[in-house]
């Protein structure tokens, strides 16, 4: 199915990706259950709710029209599902890792992956101990909304330029990588201001996301571009049917 080339791209991938999970212990996946405060985890919940609803409805449009899409959107699933799961401990009640939403939001629009993070979240917390049920709406909001609206923008954006769709698709992964923890950052400093102060605190947070997310990010970018054309190139029929690559964009 892969390339002797797509092989090798996605063993030493899988390898960058894989070390820091062997070595570091296991820590708290996204932010942590419990630690939010109360308002900030009922008010992150409530922000989600239109999210998911207008997603919900989209997504039966699209599998009413082309049911065999449910394939592609059930392996963006998978997808987010083993990167989210690689872990490297960072700052407070937190944690860095790929989120793996980029190729669901460019395949299927913005709003997708809010009800597939949902569902990853749901696992992760309940059969990895990653996460946490108090903490669902902020880790959906930062990695299943606001990180694939961006990664879908970046998309959209430039298929309207004479870039290659690698390098489209490339820079939409890390955009919505990298979006994904700046919203997390927001959501922290929020939270839990440096001496009163929103602009300290959202600095220190990206600050220490930045030494492992910035080469996650580029990792989960190589990445999604080989399963990009694998897809692109197995299923071709489905994914033809999902209209990616033409320069228009869509919800």
């Amino acid at each position: 199915m892969f390339s002797k080339r797509e092989k090798q791209i996605l063993c030493l991938l899988a390898g960058v990706l894989w070390i820091p999970v062997m070595q570091l212990p296991a820590g708290a996946m996204h932010i942590a259950d419990g630690s939010l405060p109360v308002v900030w985890a009922i008010g992150w919940g409530a922000v989600c709710i239109p999210f998911l609803a207008a997603a919900v409805f989209a997504l039966k449009r699209r599998i009413s029209a082309e049911p065999k899409t449910a394939v592609l959107l059930a392996l963006c699933g998978a997808f987010a599902f083993v990167l989210s799961a690689l872990k490297i401990p960072s700052v407070f009640g937190s944690c860095s890792h790929p989120t793996g939403v980029g190729l669901g939001a460019i395949l299927f629009g913005p709003f997708a992956m809010s009800v597939i993070s949902v569902i990853v979240l749901l696992f992760q917390a309940l059969l990895l101990g990653h996460g946490g049920l108090t903490t669902l709406g902020a880790n959906t909001f930062s990695m299943g909304i606001a990180g694939p609206v961006l990664s879908w923008g970046v998309y959209r954006l430039l298929r309207m330029t004479r870039l290659p769709v690698g390098v489209t698709v490339f820079l939409a992964a890390f955009a919505g990588d990298i979006g994904t923890y700046l919203v997390t950052s927001v959501q922290l400093a929020l939270a839990f201001p440096d001496q009163g102060s929103f602009l300290a605190s959202f600095a220190k947070f990206t600050g220490v996301y930045a030494l492992t997310q910035l080469p996650l990010a580029v990792c989960e970018g190589l990445l999604t571009v080989v399963v990009f054309n694998v897809l692109r190139k197995y299923s071709a029929k489905e994914f033809a049917s999902l209209h990616v690559l033409e320069t228009e964009g869509r919800l």
